[in-house]
C-alpha cells in the first residue's frame, strides 16, 4: 500500500509540473513525495531507527506536527461555509486565482461560474474582479476575469476589474478603493468568492481592509488541486495567525526565493 501511495504521489508531482504554474503549494506536495517515496524506499531501516533512542523522539515530534497540521486541513475544510451570503449583498468581490497565459485557471474558473450563478439571481450587484498580473501570467488576472463573465453573458456596465494587487490582502483593499469612487465605502454589504479552502483567512483580511459586512460565497476546488490546495492553506493560515498582515513577517522574501525556483523550473 505504501509503495502505491508513493506511486501515485510521484506521477501526481509530475502531472503539476506541466498541469499547472509553480507555487507553494505544488512544492509541498513535491516534498510530501519526497517523504513518502523515500521512506517507501528505505522504510527498515528509517523504521529501525525511529523505535528507540533519538530516533523515537523525532517519530514523536513528527507525529505531533503531522496531526496539528491535519487539523489545520480540517478547519480549512470547513470554515469556508461558516459565513454564507445574506442576499442583501450589493456588491460581489471575486478573488483573483491564477490564469494559464491569459485565460483563468480551473480553480479560477469555478471562483467566477460561482459568482456568475450569484450575479445572475442578484442583477442589482456591481461585480469587481480581482487580480494583478504574475510573473508566468500574459495579463492581469483582474482584466482576464472581468472578460470571462462578460462572455458568459454578464453586462459589461457591471463588471469592474481591479488588476494591480498581488496577495489576497490587496484584493481587498485595492477594491475598497474602486468601490469608493462609485459611490460605495466600506459599510457597503459584499460577498466575497473564493473557493471553499480560502475563505475563512479571506474574511479575515476582507475585516483587515475595513469592510464592517463582508460574507463568504465559496466554491468548489477541481479533484487535481485540492491537495496543493489545502496543504497550502494550511500553511499560510499559521502565517495570518503568527504575523497578521503580509507586510510583516518574512513573507516577500519567501516570494522572492520562490520566483528563483520557478525561473530555474521554467525557463
Amino acid at each position: 500500500m505504501l509503495d502505491l501511495l508513493a506511486a501515485v504521489l510521484v506521477l501526481y508531482s509530475v502531472s503539476l509540473i506541466f498541469l499547472s504554474n509553480f507555487n507553494m503549494g505544488n512544492l509541498m506536495v513535491w516534498l510530501l513525495t519526497v517523504c513518502v517515496a523515500g521512506y517507501a524506499v528505505f522504510r527498515r531501516p528509517l523504521s529501525l531507527w525511529f523505535s528507540a533512542g533519538a530516533g523515537r523522539v523525532v517519530f514523536w515530534v513528527l507525529a505531533v506536527l503531522a496531526g496539528v497540521y491535519l487539523a489545520l486541513i480540517a478547519f480549512v475544510s470547513v470554515s469556508g461555509y461558516m459565513n454564507p451570503p445574506t442576499g442583501d449583498e450589493r456588491v460581489i468581490i471575486v478573488l483573483g486565482a491564477g490564469l494559464h497565459k491569459d485565460k483563468p485557471s480551473k480553480l479560477l474558473q469555478c471562483r467566477l461560474n460561482k459568482a456568475y450563478d450569484y450575479a445572475a439571481a442578484h442583477p442589482e450587484t456591481l461585480v469587481i474582479t480581482s487580480g494583478g498580473q504574475g510573473r508566468d501570467e500574459w495579463r492581469p488576472e483582474g482584466d482576464a476575469m472581468r472578460d470571462y463573465l462578460i462572455a458568459k453573458g454578464l453586462p459589461a456596465d457591471r463588471v469592474l476589474a481591479e488588476s494591480g494587487s498581488t496577495s489576497t490582502e490587496e484584493n481587498f483593499a485595492f477594491s475598497l478603493t474602486i468601490l469608493r469612487e462609485h459611490g460605495f465605502d466600506e459599510t457597503t454589504p459584499i460577498v466575497y468568492v473564493s473557493n471553499a479552502f480560502h475563505c475563512y483567512r479571506a474574511g479575515k483580511y476582507a475585516a483587515l481592509a475595513g469592510f464592517t459586512q463582508a460574507t463568504a460565497l465559496p466554491s468548489a476546488t477541481p479533484w487535481r488541486s485540492v491537495l496543493p490546495c489545502y496543504l497550502r492553506e494550511a500553511l499560510a493560515l499559521l502565517y495570518y495567525w503568527v504575523f497578521k498582515t503580509s507586510a510583516s513577517g518574512p513573507m516577500h522574501a519567501m516570494v522572492g526565493l520562490l520566483e528563483l525556483n520557478k525561473n530555474f523550473f521554467y525557463k
